[in-house]
């Protein structure tokens, strides 16, 4: 049987390589993408969509126990694990059941099995029913990550989670532990922690959410604190003793190893590309620590090969991933390409409170040269907060004093995920101090803080 030939093969339906085969599509070029296991990826199954679904139903539950403080009345407040984890998974099917719509819609071809590339130019996918050969001009990588494993510290599923095995618990954790303090790790410290577990937080570096500003990083650790867990920072577990029904950590802190006794253990201590198995070291493809070696464009150094999302290295951020699978299907197409400004990605977190911050940390700013003017706005003074009941919180400004560029901008708070992307869109139209201060913010909404942190940087706040 000859081989089926394509214009564009993309290896991996995660939001980086099913946008990208949707815009090659759009762009009249016959597109085939190849998925191992379930159209949307890691993102729509097992990590953004139904880790939001879980901790909407926390922030609920949260909700109906401040019930008193709005004037209300809620008693016997439960919830129903197996109920929650249902919710969730209902989510993440109908979203991976859409993209199926979607790839029919445009046309394009799906193979579910394994994918290699041989040689140059050619794809053999390993399927239930043998092996498919495709060839195409231009492969586009995008296969994704996994969670990071250390010796000693391996999920087993049951005493033992990844990320996998907390979406769908096998029981309601009582003391939990979980390693490390990224936004997949303070995620589910948030959401089993509201729940009534509870929940100790190892941190290796000194402080909690370590790429956020410092300031923010603090703020988040007085509220998780406040809020009953507990947080080890330039800490480490150097090794688990599992038991029946009990784990034992040992955690290196201060130079002293000390043991601390838990009933189940979240391992949230980074990821690792899906590099294995594709045959990219006979294609020259260069892999560093598990991630391919590309230029802005995505282009890998091997003709008519790129790479997109988490397999490509950081900022590992789904929207990142979906922006360059755009991009590269536009460049394929021979349309004009905007490479990806990592500074320029918002990064946001989803726990309680949320955080979100995009650009350069104020430390960062100052290491790079640059003079700056700083902006903060409390929640306190705010009043849409106030009416939400959502008092805690900040939205911190980083200017360059001799241009007024925004550098960066850092938010904890109520619903600054949200909010986070109308910095985003400034720094993305080269937006100055000037632009924002002139700009009408509606009232009374969260975004007035946004306002008044700009405002602050330059010694005009208002409210405050």
């Amino acid at each position: 049987m000859a081989a089926q030939s394509y214009d564009v093969i993309v290896i991996g339906a995660g939001p980086g390589g099913y946008v990208a085969a949707i815009r090659a599509a759009q762009l009249g070029l016959k597109t085939c993408v190849v998925e191992r296991e379930h159209l949307g990826g890691i993102c729509l199954n097992w990590g953004c969509i139904p880790t939001k679904a879980l901790l909407r139903s926390s922030e609920v539950f949260h909700l109906m126990e401040r019930a008193k403080d709005f004037g209300l009345k809620a008693e016997n407040i439960g919830y129903d694990l197996d109920a929650v984890v249902k919710r969730s998974r209902g989510v993440a099917k109908q979203l991976s059941s859409g993209i199926g719509h979607l790839m029919k819609k445009n046309k394009i071809t799906v193979v579910m099995g394994e994918a290699s590339i041989p040689a140059k130019g050619k794809v053999s996918v390993k399927t239930e029913k043998g092996t498919e050969e495709l060839t195409a001009k231009n492969i586009v990588l995008a296969t994704g990550a996994r969670a990071r494993e250390l010796p000693g510290l391996e999920a087993d599923g049951d005493l033992v989670w990844t990320y996998k095995h907390a979406l769908q618990p096998v029981r309601m954790p009582k003391k939990l532990l979980v390693i490390g303090s990224g936004a997949i790790g303070i995620e589910f410290a948030s959401f089993y922690n509201t729940l009534g577990a509870d929940t100790t937080v190892v941190e290796v570096m000194d402080r909690v959410l370590p790429v956020e500003d410092a300031e923010i990083s603090a703020f988040a650790k007085k509220a998780f604190v406040k809020q009953g867990m507990k947080i080890m920072e330039k800490a480490m577990v150097k090794q688990l003793d599992r038991g029946k029904g009990k784990v034992t950590a040992h955690i290196e802190v201060g130079g002293k190893v000390e043991k601390q006794e838990f009933d189940t253990v979240i391992s949230a201590v980074g990821i690792v590309g899906n590099v294995e198995g594709l045959g990219l070291e006979e294609l020259g493809v260069k892999v560093d620590r598990t991630h391919v070696i590309t230029d802005e464009f995505c282009r890998t150094g091997v003709d008519g090969l790129y790479a997109i999302g988490d397999i490509a290295g950081a900022p590992w951020l789904a929207h990142k991933a979906s922006h360059e699978g755009v991009m590269v299907a536009e460049l394929i197409a021979g349309k004009h390409a905007h490479p990806v400004k990592p500074e320029s990605i918002a990064g946001c977190t989803y726990c309680q409170p949320q955080v979100a911050s995009v650009g350069y940390t104020e430390a960062k700013a100052k290491e790079l040269g640059y003079e700056i003017k700083v902006g903060r706005f409390p929640f306190i003074g705010n009043g849409k907060a106030i009416a939400l009941g959502e008092a805690e919180g900040m939205v911190k400004t980083v200017f360059d004093a001799k241009t007024g560029e925004l550098l960066g901008a850092h938010m904890v708070g109520a619903e600054v995920t949200e909010m986070i992307q109308g910095y985003v869109v400034g720094r993305q139209l080269e937006t100055t101090e000037e632009d924002l201060m002139n700009t009408v913010f509606p009232h009374p909404t969260l975004s007035e803080m946004m306002h008044e942190s700009v405002l602050d940087a330059y010694g005009r706040v208002i409210h405050m």
